[in-house]
C-alpha cells in the first residue's frame, strides 16, 4: 500500500524564503500553504511552485498548522515551516518509512540549524528533534501563544536524516525575534496563572548559559556557539523580566 502526504507550511510574508522550502518538498504528493495576510510575493511564490495556497488571518500557531491539517487531502502530514527545508537524506528516509507507517503514529526527526555562516553541531540546538511527520487522526498541534508542540496518541518513530532550519536571516533578526517571542511567553505564563519571581530572574538566565555553552559544548561551535549561549540567557532574562511586571 502506497501512502500518500500532504506537505503544510503556515507563512506571513516569506518571499525570500517559500520557493526553498517548497522545492525541498518532492517526496510528498500535496503541499497546503496557509497564508495569514502575507503582503509580499509569498502566496504567487508558492502557487508557482505549485502549492495549495489558502488565505485564513492568523489565529496562532497550533490553530494555524491544524487548520492547515484539516484541509489535506492526505491523513499524513509533513508539517516544516517556511525558514526549513527537506534534506535529501530525510526526504529518503521519509519515503523508506511507507508503506509501514502503520506502526506509527507519527514519526521524529534530527534538526539542524544554520547560523552565522556554519551549520551548528552543538549549543543544545542539535539534534534538537521535532515531530514533524504525523497521522493527523492520532495527532494535533497544542500550545497557541508560542513553542507549540505536537501531542501525539501512539507511539513515534524515528527519521535519521536532517531537517535543515535556518532561523535567523541575520543578527537583527534573532534580536527582533527574541523580543517577540519572549512577550508571547510572557503573555502564555501569566495566562496560566504563573507569577514572576526574582530570583529565577536573576539566576536563571546564567544558569542558561552555563547550560548551553558548557554542559551541551557551546564551545565546540566557537563565537557562534558564545552567541547562541547569550542569546539564550537572554531570551530567559527578557522572559522573566516581563512576567515580573
Amino acid at each position: 500500500m502506497c501512502v500518500e502526504i500532504t506537505a503544510t507550511i503556515i507563512t506571513f510574508n516569506e518571499e525570500d524564503r517559500i520557493g526553498e522550502a517548497i522545492a525541498s518538498l518532492s517526496c510528498c504528493d500535496e503541499i497546503v500553504v496557509v497564508d495569514s495576510g502575507s503582503t509580499d510575493r509569498t502566496r504567487e511564490i508558492a502557487e508557482a511552485r505549485g502549492a495549495r495556497v489558502i488565505q485564513r488571518a492568523w489565529q496562532g500557531y497550533s490553530k494555524q498548522k491544524n487548520f492547515a491539517a484539516e484541509q489535506a487531502r492526505h491523513d499524513w502530514i509533513l508539517s516544516i515551516d517556511a525558514d526549513e527545508r527537506l534534506s535529501i537524506e530525510l526526504a529518503d528516509d521519509i519515503v523508506n518509512a511507507f508503506p509501514g507507517a502503520s506502526a506509527w503514529a507519527a514519526y521524529s526527526m534530527p534538526r539542524r540549524a544554520f547560523y552565522m555562516g556554519r551549520w551548528i553541531n552543538h549549543s543544545e540546538w542539535y539534534p534538537d528533534r521535532k515531530v514533524r511527520l504525523y497521522d493527523r487522526r492520532r495527532c494535533r498541534w497544542e500550545g497557541d501563544h508560542v513553542h507549540e508542540s505536537m501531542k501525539v496518541d501512539g507511539p513515534v518513530g524515528r527519521l535519521h536524516g536532517d531537517l535543515f532550519h535556518f532561523p535567523y536571516r541575520d543578527w537583527n533578526d534573532h534580536v527582533t525575534r527574541i523580543e517577540k517571542y519572549t512577550k508571547l511567553a510572557a503573555e502564555a505564563a501569566r495566562s496560566s496563572g504563573r507569577r514572576g519571581n526574582v530570583l529565577k530572574l536573576l539566576f536563571a538566565p546564567l544558569l542558561t548559559f552555563i547550560r548551553i555553552f558548557f554542559l551541551h559544548a557551546g564551545f565546540l561551535d566557537g563565537w557562534r556557539g558564545l552567541a547562541i549561549a547569550y542569546m539564550g540567557a537572554r531570551y530567559v532574562f527578557l522572559r522573566e523580566s516581563r512576567i515580573l511586571h
